[in-house]
């Protein structure tokens, strides 16, 4: 599917993330720790989140990735240990109001990292090739900033660039002028001031050293920085600093109102209060929300007992697992069975970016008289390609049964007795091939149901029926599950995710099974990840030696918060199942399989075990060796 417009399409490789976050974990000695871009380079203590700056993706791949790499050494070796983080709260709190604001605080930040960066190299030697390469591209990108600014006239800017390259140059005659627009006197100042930034050994003493050279500068800029270069090493979210008590917890906001309603009549009032607008419109599951901010105080108790009931959502505060209800408010939800979703409160089985996603398994139901017509059609257009598998298949099982395997220690005695008498140790004997065998293997089929398999899903069927076909011919276990997401239904707390089951492992080698296959049709969106995680322990239940899991996809996964970190979930679960003795293959259908991008995309996902298949007709050519070969490596 061709994107029309692509607002910051950057291609993450996930093999370099899934090193920053392994060389996070390691230096942080926690698996809690996770790695996420950001425009500028820093750390979430609490949430034990680590942002590299976006900055280094423009650079060839070597120089990212040292760069890259340079940022998570800083921020957990340096800024996660060695950083005041009282001071660089009380120094924000100062620069808040402060006309140089920016100014202030980017200043701070280089003076503390240049600190850091001298504590990272004597504890970690090894990491000396990384901030050599942050310092040359880092000055090559200032050199340009203030060449920039000096030409459009921004003084903080060029000051800012100035003091990073006058900090970290390697010879005299590398210096920029740190202040061109300041009166002789300010300029000797600042020349006896700047090499000081050397002589700190605290995060205290980087602020007071960056307030002197602000106070300095103060009476010669004109204004504050136009541009946002860096930010605080230290990132905490809005009203971290004031702590929750258990008070606040249990606090009452007063009513707006203090009026009090007399209760002479001795009778409640009763009032209709409708729940349904247009964004509701759906007419199941509904309820009323409110807050008592807003009414008048009365002596009445709410005393009054009902009989509760399923749909009591409103009043529920820890409900579990949907269920269907005796109203049947949940439409398609109803008839689904939900036997395979994760217990609430089993922490994330599926990753953490799928904490929020709900499994919905769809069992299959009764193909159609249409879907059985057009299923008979599609075993006739496989019919020659499954013939010729079974009949390759069948002879190499023939003559590996019939086959004698010569020269060896033990066995039975053959007729040539030569060697006997020409060889230091002769192997005189043969044994007769073994019995016919079984094929010890199991298949998992997984099908990309989103809205770009839209114009080639009906190859995408045939493809699937060649490979059901063969596998019931040579009696081989296999199961095909179509997978979406709900884009209308997801949310940031639920995310409903579909397997439609086409065919289930007890009946694939039945002969009226396949029909099912037809019922797949193109939905939303695609979570790769969840599907890959689920079919995994599907395939682990079975007790074959043999796993093989088959992706029928057309891209990248994309779903409901799961831009980002869609590529990189789903190349963990791929390791994961391989670790875990699971073949895993992608089967890459459409015309994008021309393009290098989308290529690199797959390769970094799936590595080196995917095969591209440019147009959907060529896909029974394409499956034909690889069933051979995992037939063949079942036995």
């Amino acid at each position: 599917m061709e994107r029309f417009m692509m607002f910051n399409d950057r291609t993450i490789d996930s093999f370099l993330v899934m090193q920053l976050a392994d060389l996070a974990q390691t230096l942080a000695r926690s698996r809690h720790w996770k790695v996420e871009f950001a425009a500028h380079s820093g750390v979430h203590p609490n949430r034990r989140i680590l942002y590299v700056s976006q900055l280094w993706d423009g650079y060839p791949p070597p120089n990212k990735e040292a760069a890259m790499k340079s940022d998570v050494v800083l921020r957990l070796v340096g800024t996660y240990r060695h950083t005041d983080r009282l001071a660089v709260r009380s120094f924000r709190r100062t620069a808040d109001p402060h006309p140089f604001s920016k100014l202030s605080k980017q200043l701070f930040t280089f003076a503390e990292d240049l600190r850091l960066e001298t504590i990272c190299e004597q504890e970690r030697p090894g990491v000396k090739r990384w901030f050599r390469m942050r310092r040359r591209l880092y000055r090559h990108y200032f050199l340009q900033q203030w060449q920039a600014n000096r030409t459009r006239g921004a003084w903080a800017d060029q000051f800012l660039a100035a003091m990073y390259l006058r900090l970290t140059a390697d010879s005299p005659l590398d210096d920029a002028p740190l202040a061109p627009m300041a009166d002789e006197t300010v300029q000797m100042r600042l020349e006896t001031l700047w090499p000081q930034c050397f002589d700190v050994s605290s995060t205290a003493e980087a602020a007071d050293w960056t307030w002197a050279v602000i106070d300095l500068m103060e009476g010669v800029l004109p204004q504050d920085m136009i541009n946002t270069y860096t930010s605080l090493p230290i990132v905490e979210d809005e009203g971290e600093e004031a702590a929750t008590t258990l008070q606040d917890l249990k606090r009452t906001d007063p009513l707006e109102n203090s009026d009090v309603l007399s209760d002479a009549d001795g009778e409640a009032k009763r009032q209709v209060l409708p729940t349904w607008h247009r964004e509701t419109s759906r007419t199941g599951g509904s309820f009323l929300r409110f807050e008592l901010e807003r009414g008048s105080r009365t002596s009445m108790l709410g005393d009054g007992a009902r009989p509760g009931g399923d749909h009591d959502q409103a009043l529920a505060i820890v409900q579990g697992i949907s269920r269907p209800t005796e109203k049947n408010e949940y439409g398609l939800e109803a008839q689904t069975v939900l036997s395979e979703t994760p217990p609430f409160g089993s922490g994330a089985p599926y990753g953490e970016v799928n904490r929020q996603a709900k499994l919905v398994l769809l069992p299959p139901s009764p193909p159609s008289p249409a879907h059985l017509v057009q299923y008979h059609a599609k075993q006739a257009v496989v019919a020659p390609y499954r013939k010729r598998l079974v009949r390759i298949m069948e002879r190499w099982l023939e003559r590996e049964r019939s086959a004698w395997r010569t020269n060896l220690p033990a066995g039975r005695l053959r007729k040539q007795l030569v060697p006997f008498f020409t060889d230091e140790r002769p192997r005189l004997f043969y044994k007769k091939g073994e019995p016919a065998r079984r094929f010890d293997a199991v298949f998992g089929l997984l099908v990309d149901c989103s809205a770009s398999m839209y114009d080639k899903m009906e190859e995408t069927k045939t493809g699937l029926v060649l490979c059901h076909e063969v596998l019931k011919t040579l009696r081989v276990p296999h199961q095909i599950v179509g997978f979406w997401e709900d884009a209308n239904e997801a949310t940031a707390s639920r995310q409903p995710n579909y397997l439609q089951l086409a065919v289930a492992f007890h009946r694939s080698l039945e002969r009226s099974s396949g029909a099912a296959i037809l019922q797949l049709e193109p939905h939303e969106d695609n979570r790769d990840g969840l599907a890959i995680r689920w079919m995994t322990e599907q395939l682990l239940k079975r007790p074959e030696a043999q796993k093989v899991l088959l992706v029928f996809s057309d891209g990248e996964p994309a779903a409901y918060g799961y831009e980002q970190n869609g590529i990189i979930d789903t190349h963990e679960a791929v390791v994961e199942a391989r670790r875990r003795g699971i073949e895993v293959v992608n089967l890459f259908l459409g015309p994008g399989a021309d393009d290098e991008q989308t290529r690199r995309t797959i390769e970094n996902i799936y590595g080196r075990f995917r095969v591209f298949v440019p147009h959907a007709g060529e896909l029974p050519d394409r499956l034909l060796p690889l069933l051979k070969m995992w037939l063949q490596k079942s036995l």
